[in-house]
């Protein structure tokens, strides 16, 4: 092997396990630091570094600027260092998330207008504050942009006899999508469908016995 090659690689391995070192030394101390701050306060330093999590929450710890685990705190005591560790509370009940009523154009060009609800819940409280700016705010969009898409490519006879179908549908597509976030979605609910009034009339004079 040429020697002129090697020494590049062996270079940049010994950069990389250089930074890496001074990384953790760094991070090290300051812990240190922290722990050594707490003890010499005690216990006054308990009012600030002992937080309290909920049964129904969980805190995703920050220790200069990094997760601390992939997995969030919680519930019961949790230890926050001074100087070092930042965290943020996620509540992880059941969200009912209600979609105002969307005006939709049928697969057979009928206007139409169609609301319903979504329930879902954060799973991975890690995943909806790291990968997402706002979970329910991103979480009620996508609902109303999958909810237009699927009943749009649906006829208009098909929307009241295929609620369920139609719920299903969206389910799906929306529990796949926000696996990233930590989200699991419970159940979706078509709640209304409103068919304009002249086309009420249409359907019923047609109903109607010669």
């Amino acid at each position: 092997m040429d020697p002129q090659r090697e020494t590049p690689k062996k270079n940049n391995t010994e950069h990389l396990i250089a930074d890496r070192w001074e990384g953790i030394g760094v991070c090290g101390i300051l812990t240190f630091l922290s722990f050594l701050l707490v003890l010499i306060t005690f216990p006054i330093s308990n009012w600030t570094c002992i937080k309290v999590i909920r049964e129904y929450e969980r805190a995703v710890v920050f220790r200069l600027g990094h997760t601390l685990s992939k997995k969030a705190k919680g519930p019961g005591l949790i230890l926050i260092l001074p100087c070092t560790d930042t965290f943020i509370k996620v509540d992880i009940r059941t969200v009912t998330c209600n979609i105002p009523p969307q005006e939709i154009l049928t697969k057979d060009v009928v206007t139409t207008q169609v609301d319903g609800v979504v329930y879902y819940r954060i799973h991975s409280a890690v995943s909806a504050i790291a990968n997402v700016t706002d979970v329910h705010v991103a979480t009620f969009l996508l609902a109303q942009t999958t909810l237009r898409n699927i009943l749009g490519a649906q006829s208009l006879a098909q929307l009241p006899a295929g609620r369920e179908e139609i719920a299903y549908s969206i389910q799906a597509i929306l529990d796949s999508a926000m696996e990233q976030w930590g989200i699991k979605v419970a159940q979706v609910e078509i709640r209304d469908v409103r068919i304009p009034v002249a086309m009420q009339r249409a359907m019923a004079a047609e109903l109607e016995p010669a």
